[in-house]
């Protein structure tokens, strides 16, 4: 594995599925070729990181865009290759499990929800049907001037420690 060029083959991987998305692609498991899923899998990822990304891409005015993708996917590989020794975890989080989009800590909505989501992107464990920057996820960060990729670097930093997230976050929410 060639990890000097990570940031360019999955830059070159992720307009490949914006194009292929607009060209009416649309499954995670079509977006990718096997080679394609060979080189995200031995860096941590799914082909349906790059499906999402692509259907957000067309849905929501390019947004995360490519630079909020590679910015996430490289805290993901760096967690990967770094704590789980470039071993993929056998758990996926059961999305009956999240907190309903309603909730709110310390009066910040959607943060009990992104928490556990945020974990479970950290650590390759979130099911196809949940994103790490959705639109919700997007909704939350643009409020609370956060990039993405910073909130899942903060996770892993105190990923026993959620009161110094949230703590964080009011912090950071506070100085906006």
């Amino acid at each position: 594995m060639k990890h000097y060029t990570f940031p360019d083959r999955f830059r070159t991987l992720h307009d490949q599925a914006v194009a292929r998305y607009a060209a009416g692609v649309r499954s995670a498991d079509a977006i990718c070729t096997p080679e394609e899923k060979t080189f995200l899998t031995a860096n941590g990822l799914f082909a349906n990181n790059l499906y999402d990304y692509a259907e957000d891409f067309h849905g929501y005015d390019g947004e995360p865009g490519p630079n909020q993708a590679l910015a996430i996917e490289l805290v993901r590989r760096d967690y990967f290759l770094t704590v789980q020794g470039g071993r993929l975890s056998a758990t996926v989080l059961d999305p009956a499990t999240m907190p309903a989009k309603s909730e709110s800590v310390r009066g910040i909505a959607w943060l009990p929800r992104l928490l556990p989501k945020a974990r479970a992107k950290l650590r390759g464990e979130l099911p196809a049907s949940l994103m790490y920057g959705c639109g919700g996820d997007r909704a939350f960060f643009h409020e609370h001037d956060i990039v993405p990729a910073e909130f899942l670097a903060l996770v892993w930093r105190h990923e026993k420690d959620e009161a110094a997230i949230v703590d964080w976050v009011v912090k950071r929410s506070a100085a906006r």
